[in-house]
């Protein structure tokens, strides 16, 4: 069944011509991912598609119902409650259906009705208590005016999971969730039963479950079939022949126009058709030439000793332990990550970084050159009545980059930044858009320590790649708080987890967390089953040594095992990194390159295979490691 089919769809604003034909379809059970370069028009797209806006040209056919969770939250009612009650209005309608049904004899409407209810459930309270406090929403009486961004937009994701769609469009769904919900977001539309359709930069979850990809490109869509791998793959050699075409046209065109000049007046009918070709080369839209996107965030900063030392910092909220006694050192060159669930106090660290915030208790360390910049997840610092070319210059029409003068609108166009919208407000940026234009506004900073607030929140995948390099050829240092597990596992040099009660715990990566994780749980479900498990009748004599209980230490084979287990995960972390870097890296994609189907195959199998040997060497540990 087919839920979506948009045929030739154009839409402009002003003399702006966002979309100039796009065709786009989702069939019950696919689940598609929509790409594309930030202000191509994804969002308008879907706005377009939920009837939000009209379509300026084209057919947009929709079978079934829609929920689109957009960028900027729209909640309906007073309270959270009112929003979850919104949201499930379909079963009440469909309980009444049925029982319309009943009282009418209608036993066909009613089986159908029944059916859907034995599918859905009879009550629906217990569903929307589990999505809510899976997606660690407000409570039901939370007024709505009174929520921040991020749990605004946790309830709006809440509420579009609750409607049951037939046809399910999440803009950024991941956007001020945690890595644990990001887990359980993507298990959830992998076993979604209608369709799907997904704008969301992280990585992992794309290649999870989208089962098509739509790339927007100048205006059109051109569809992939398969992964997220299996698009760059695609879109690496239709770029390429493109080019090739590209390259071939402006050839004959040179030659035809070189003809044409030296060419005595045209009156013979051959030489007509010859001008006629040239017109019609002319008139081809031109290949638009993919620019080379750079971000250099170094400050010339000379690596010596510590930027910034914690020791023993500890923070209080009333009765609440944010920070309790932590230690941190951040040196020029590393990149450190942080993880932890909604409201941990991550963004109270950072602001303690920045000098924001003061500690409660214990001693801070600055280096007399330091200088932070702080990117926040309100994307705050932008004068939203300013034109782009103001905010970037502040109002003026140079700026200094390194040691040289540029003009301002070379400087935007280094971060992809069109002429055409140098003179658009601010306020009518995307937020990817906008998180750009903050990106050249902290080159200009010289800043020697970033501290990143969810930086790769309404990125596009491009820009993703470009933060990245960047942050990887960085010569200071940079804390980032993110929920993006691909970012964190390519970029971060070791993790910060806050795990409860104030306590942050330092891991090497986000992998070995989740391996001692796992661990820890594996360890109390094994002592609640014998808890539970019935005692075993004590022995009345003497007990023999050889049963006296204690921990049983490792055999020689073991510990030599124990001994080997780090470098052997060291060994496994890096080949995972450099992969990572490598598909990463446009030119991998290139003909005659590496092959593609075995780097991926093994970049998806090293992790399981780091968990092993990391909840190996846990397991060893404990026993007397």
């Amino acid at each position: 069944m087919k839920l979506l089919h948009a045929t030739g769809v154009e839409k402009a604003y002003a003399d702006r011509q966002v979309l100039r034909g796009v065709d786009l379809s989702v069939d019950q059970g696919e689940r598609v991912g929509l790409v594309g370069v930030n202000g191509c028009g994804k969002s308008t797209l879907l706005r377009l598609i939920s009837g939000q806006e009209p379509v300026d040209h084209g057919r947009i056919t929709l079978a079934g119902s829609v929920a689109l969770l957009r960028q900027v939250s729209d909640l309906s009612g007073r309270t959270v409650g009112d929003a979850m009650d919104d949201a499930v209005a379909w079963h009440r309608d469909l309980l009444l259906a049925y029982q319309r049904a009943l009282a009418d004899q209608d036993m066909d409407t009613a089986s159908t009705c029944q059916d859907r209810l034995d599918r859905e459930g009879w009550a629906v309270d217990h569903k929307i208590d589990a999505i809510m406090g899976r997606l660690d929403c407000p409570p039901k009486d939370a007024l709505l005016e009174t929520l921040s961004g991020g749990e605004a937009r946790r309830v709006a994701l809440a509420r579009v999971l609750l409607q049951q769609p037939d046809l399910l469009i999440l803009d950024e769904p991941t956007n001020h969730l945690d890595a644990d919900t990001c887990e359980w977001l993507q298990g959830l539309l992998g076993g979604w039963r209608g369709g799907v359709l997904l704008v969301t930069h992280d990585r992992y979850l794309l290649e999870a479950v989208a089962t098509r990809i739509v790339e927007i490109d100048d205006g059109v869509s051109v569809s992939y079939d398969g992964s997220y791998t299996d698009y760059l793959i695609g879109r690496a050699e239709r770029q390429a022949r493109l080019q090739l075409g590209e390259d071939r046209r402006l050839a004959l065109m040179s030659r035809e126009a070189e003809w044409a000049s030296r060419s005595p007046a045209a009156r013979s009918t051959k030489q007509k058709a010859r001008l006629q070709r040239l017109d019609a080369l002319r008139a081809v839209r031109p290949v638009r030439r993919e620019e080379e996107f750079h971000l250099n965030l170094s400050t010339g900063f000379r690596r010596g000793g510590a930027l910034l030392e914690l020791h023993g910092i500890s923070k209080r909220y009333g009765k609440r332990k944010i920070l309790d006694h932590v230690d941190l050192v951040l040196r020029p060159g590393e990149t450190v990550g942080v993880l932890g669930p909604n409201g941990a106090g991550k963004s109270t660290l950072l602001s303690i970084l920045a000098g924001r915030l003061l500690a409660d208790q214990g001693e801070i360390n600055r280096a007399p050159r330091l200088n932070p910049a702080i990117l926040d997840q309100d994307r705050t610092g932008l004068d939203l009545s300013r034109t782009v070319f103001e905010a970037a210059g502040d109002g003026a029409d140079h700026v200094v980059v390194g040691d040289r003068s540029v003009h301002v609108a070379s400087f935007l166009g280094r971060f992809h930044f069109d002429k055409s919208i140098h003179g658009q407000k601010v306020a009518m940026l995307s937020g990817g858009e906008r998180a750009r234009l903050l990106m050249a506004r902290l080159v200009l900073h010289g800043a020697n320590l970033l501290l990143l607030d969810e930086p790769t929140n309404d990125l596009d995948l491009l820009t993703l790649q470009v933060l990245e390099a960047a942050l990887m050829d960085f010569d200071g240092a940079a804390v980032v708080v993110t929920h993006d597990r691909a970012f964190l596992d390519r970029v971060c040099d070791r993790v910060l987890v806050f795990e409860g009660d104030g306590l942050v715990t330092a891991y090497a990566s986000r992998v070995q967390h989740l391996a001692a994780l796992a661990a820890r749980e594996a360890k109390t479900r094994d002592q609640a089953a014998n808890a539970v498990a019935p005692a075993r009748a004590a022995p009345t004599g003497p007990v023999s040594p050889s049963i006296q209980p204690g921990r049983r230490k490792l055999s020689y084979k073991e510990q030599r095992e124990y001994t080997a287990l780090p470098d052997q995960i060291d060994a496994l972390e890096a080949e995972l990194l450099a992969l990572n870097q490598q598909l990463a890296d446009p030119a991998t994609y290139r003909p005659g390159g590496p092959d593609l189907t075995a780097l991926s195959t093994r970049a998806e199998a090293l992790p399981a295979q780091i968990d092993t040997l990391v909840s190996r060497w846990v397991e060893l540990e404990e026993r007397g490691g």
